[in-house]
């Protein structure tokens, strides 16, 4: 009981296998120079071209002509799917969601300009012999929960949350460094005046009330990505059945087996995790995606789920520890992710010297965890702990003099930081920097109004 999907590479890349045969292949699609064929499916094609203009790849998904004979019901709906995924051009920016860059209504022959993603469908490791190590996995799902909260604050539903649908962002290796929500044709838009199709979706991960044709929220889309990390661990769906009448009755009336014993590594907690998240009942399930997020993270924080490697700080518990810190309070989400991976992220030990005094410094740290003493000739004068930031005086100081340390600032307690330089913080987007430079006026007022008080009352700043 899917909606008609014209194919199962909508992002515009392939899932296990290329299609680049010639035939039939244009040389221009609008002002796109077409350089090869993605995928197809029953009433689309899918190709990969390049904008000359920007210099970049992108993915263009463009509807063949109707029959000769007019247009049929299934080339009413395909319209309708068009029409929702073309409403959304330019509207979702996040880094875990594949962008829409253009629609354009090119008579009979309609098409939308995506990003383009070099990788493959977490289809691909849904199967026994593919599947990733749990940690990954349930990072995986925390970034596609932030994601659809962000496309939720947006007034969207996804409703066709599946393997297909995300995409894994592969490393020149081939090695899953990101994920990447796609393909939005069946999205509900809460916000649009036009009827829109309902009972749609894919059966194998549709909840119940969505079976059903009713009113669906963001539960529906966080029970169908509990039933894709449920894949994901054990190799198959949370239900299976030679027929859809069987399946059906399976979502309605039976409980998913458990994941314990399933596979080696799975824990109470993430079982408990995932099975909440296919809970019968919308009300059961967690109330929205920040909860759903946040209990992914903490299997990876907690270490409720083996970690392939000890000492690393997953993306899940930068994004967290950032969102908790007074400096990030004016960051959004999309901004949040740019620091997560463009910061350098490090765990310094007890007594290491973040800076010396004396020493030039074009390097600011905030601390996300731990704490630091402040020496000026040999006397304590401060102790900073999680949420401040050191270094920014001399990193933001105009002239070379003004940038030496003036004090000696030594770890006291085990200690975790994110850094920048005047470079690495140039590579962030203008809105990015913009946040940060808010956030350094609002720690200069501070500091100068501590260091008014202790002019003006010494007693009882003492």
């Amino acid at each position: 009981m899917s909606a008609p999907s014209d194919t199962h590479l909508p992002s515009g890349f392939p899932d296990d296998s290329t299609l680049g045969g010639l035939a039939d292949l244009p040389e221009q699609i609008g002002k796109y120079r077409v350089l090869r064929r993605l995928g197809e499916g029953a009433t689309s094609d899918v190709f990969l071209a390049m904008d000359d203009f920007r210099g970049q790849e992108v993915a263009i998904k463009r509807m063949r002509s109707w029959s000769p004979g007019g247009r049929s019901e299934e080339d009413t709906l395909s319209i309708r799917f068009f029409a929702a995924e073309a409403a959304l051009a330019g509207r979702l920016q996040h880094p875990n969601v594949v962008q829409i860059l253009d629609a354009v209504q090119d008579g009979d022959l309609p098409y939308l300009v995506m990003e383009y993603v070099h990788g493959v469908t977490l289809k691909h490791f849904c199967r026994n012999d593919r599947l990733l190590p749990l940690d990954q996995i349930v990072e995986l799902g925390f970034k596609c929960a932030m994601a659809l909260s962000y496309v939720f604050r947006q007034g969207v539903v996804h409703r066709d949350i599946k393997p297909a649908n995300l995409l894994a962002v592969l490393d020149n290796q081939g090695q899953v460094t990101d994920v990447k929500v796609s393909d939005f044709g069946s999205a509900l838009n809460l916000n649009a005046d036009m009827t829109q199709v309902h009972r749609v979706g894919s059966l194998a991960y549709m909840p119940p009330e969505q079976i059903e044709g009713g009113d669906v929220g963001a539960q529906a889309d966080i029970y169908s990505l509990g039933a894709v990390l449920y894949h994901m661990v054990c190799g198959r769906p949370p239900f299976d059945a030679p027929n859809q009448m069987a399946l059906m009755h399976q979502i309605y009336h039976q409980a998913p087996q458990p994941l314990l014993g399933q596979r080696g590594g799975v824990t109470p907690e993430l079982d408990a995790v995932i099975l909440r998240a296919l809970a019968k009942h919308p009300h059961e399930r967690y109330h929205d995606w920040e909860a759903f997020g946040q209990a992914l993270s903490d299997l990876v924080a907690r270490q409720l789920v083996p970690l392939a490697r000890l000492n690393e700080v997953k993306d899940s518990e930068r994004f967290n520890l950032l969102r908790g810190l007074e400096f990030f309070a004016g960051f959004g989400d999309v901004e949040l992710w740019e620091v997560v991976r463009r910061a350098r992220w490090r765990r310094y030990p007890l007594d290491h010297l973040l800076f010396k005094r004396g020493q030039e410094g074009n390097t600011f740290h905030i601390i996300t965890q731990g704490q630091v003493d402040v020496w000026r000739d040999g006397a304590l004068v401060a102790t900073l702990g999680t949420g401040t930031s050191v270094g920014e005086m001399a990193y933001l100081a105009p002239n070379p003099d003004l940038r030496r340390h003036s004090t000696d600032i030594r770890v006291t307690e085990l200690c975790t930081t994110v850094s920048f330089t005047p470079d690495s913080l140039g590579q962030l987007s203008p809105e990015c920097q913009h946040r940060f430079d808010r956030a350094f006026i609002q720690v200069l007022v501070r500091r100068l109004h501590l260091a008014h008080e202790a002019l003006a009352h010494p007693r009882r700043i003492l």
